[in-house]
């Protein structure tokens, strides 16, 4: 490992300074600068935003701005194709990536080579050639690589996955997941880069490492298919894509089969009643589970104000600002809550002893719900997803992939053409 700590201080250099920084990170790095973060098992550890790395800098210039004019601490600012080496360059510990979903694997490569610990949004990478790379990495230079999977610690999720696991719900057979967001997505916040890509790698993956956590492990992953649609924020026959429709199949020991159907699309009407429109079922041996994550009960309505200022369903549990009972304004919910849950376990892992960093960090490493080494299966299945959706975009429709078969660990079959290796070694 290239640095040592100071006693109780993260320093942490972030990647990308997009809608997703917007929404979660920097809310949290804001409530870290007024209150240090704590872990019982270390105390208290206080933990600085101190640079930033972007394409033009512009956003990080209105950050300043903000963050001057309310005291908070400056960080640095580097702009450019080289921003990431300057970053690391720096005095961080952390990297946090947010970047585009087809631009992660690069800034996190460097991160873990430079030994720094780091946080990539989800999806990690688009293919598993890339996972083993980062995994590796991660092992040579004894370091932490996270995935943000906040939808696990939604409470309802949660809650599913307690359920499972005491056996009250028993053997899931299938389910259905949707989750469709407004077109502002796609046609304003990610115009920038949504040319040739698609709703699914983007979202699905939530529901793939839910499905994958929550029910696994004692399955293996068999079959993929996707179909999709276009014509809305890009030609009818180009790559980019409105609407995805993702089937997966696991096979249990005793040959039963179970598969789930992930419906994604980012051209919802954007005057929809709620942020997102998104709703999980599932079909046990002996139960249902049905959950619509956008109306938990509470509904809106505000003269000239919703759904345009507020929406109708708003979702306080992801993130909300609040007024506490004791005049305290916050910022919280689960979406913030990962962020932090990833700096108390780097916390965990440094400001032990260093006969305990060892054993703290294969600690660490061990937790399947986001360590990068747990991300195979969900990869796998983006990586089959982004075959399937070029094929399809070919005019060679009904094609399927098959896991760790006997010709390779991902194969791309369709009517038309010979089998294709995606990925040989089994996933």
């Amino acid at each position: 490992m290239s640095f040592m700590l100071q006693p109780a201080l993260i320093n942490a250099g972030m990647v990308g300074l997009g809608m997703i920084f917007d929404e979660t990170y920097r809310p949290f790095f804001e409530s870290c600068h007024e209150a240090p973060i704590f872990d019982r098992r270390v105390g208290s550890v206080d933990l600085r935003l101190v640079s930033v790395a972007t394409r033009t800098g512009t956003r990080a210039d209105q950050l300043m701005k903000c963050w001057s004019a309310a005291s908070r601490p400056v960080f640095e600012s580097f702009a450019g194709s080289d921003s990431v080496d300057r970053l690391l360059a720096s005095d961080v510990h952390a990297v946090c990536i947010a970047t585009p979903d087809d631009r992660h694997f690069e800034p996190a490569r460097k991160a873990l080579q430079a030994g720094k610990h780091v946080l990539i949004e989800k999806p990690a990478v688009l293919n598993l050639s890339e996972l083993d790379e980062l995994v590796e990495l991660a092992g040579k230079r004894q370091v932490l690589c996270k995935i943000v999977y906040h939808k696990l610690l939604d409470p309802d999720h949660k809650k599913l996955r307690t359920l499972y696991r005491d056996g009250v719900l028993q053997h899931v057979n299938n389910g259905y997941c949707s989750l469709l967001e407004p077109k502002s997505i796609s046609t304003g916040q990610f115009a920038e880069w949504i040319s040739g890509r698609n709703p699914a790698s983007y979202v699905a993956v939530h529901y793939l490492k839910l499905i994958d956590f929550t029910f696994g492990p004692d399955w293996r992953l068999k079959r993929i298919h996707a179909t999709g649609q276009r014509g809305i924020v890009g030609s009818s026959n180009g790559s980019t894509w409105d609407s995805v429709q993702l089937q997966v199949t696991y096979e249990y020991p005793d040959a039963r089969e179970a598969t789930f159907d992930i419906h994604t699309s980012w051209v919802t009407p954007d005057n929809f009643p709620g942020y997102v429109d998104q709703e999980v079922q599932f079909r046990f041996d002996n139960s249902i589970w049905l959950a619509h994550q956008r109306k938990r009960g509470v509904e809106l309505a505000i003269e000239g104000r919703t759904p345009q200022d507020f929406k109708n369903t708003p979702n306080y549990h992801y993130n909300g600002s609040f007024l506490e009972p004791w005049g305290e304004r916050c910022q919280r919910g689960y979406g913030i809550e990962v962020i932090s849950r990833f700096f108390q376990e780097v916390g965990y892992v440094e400001f032990g002893t260093r006969a305990q960093r060892t054993d703290r960090l294969a600690e660490m490493r061990s937790l399947t719900y986001n360590d990068v080494s747990a991300d195979r299966n969900c990869v796998a299945i983006v990586q089959a997803l982004e075959a399937l959706l070029t094929r399809l975009a070919s005019g060679d429709a009904g094609s399927w992939v098959e896991v760790n078969g006997s010709l390779g660990g991902l194969v791309l079959f369709s009517r038309n053409r010979s089998p294709e290796v995606l990925y040989s070694p089994a996933v």
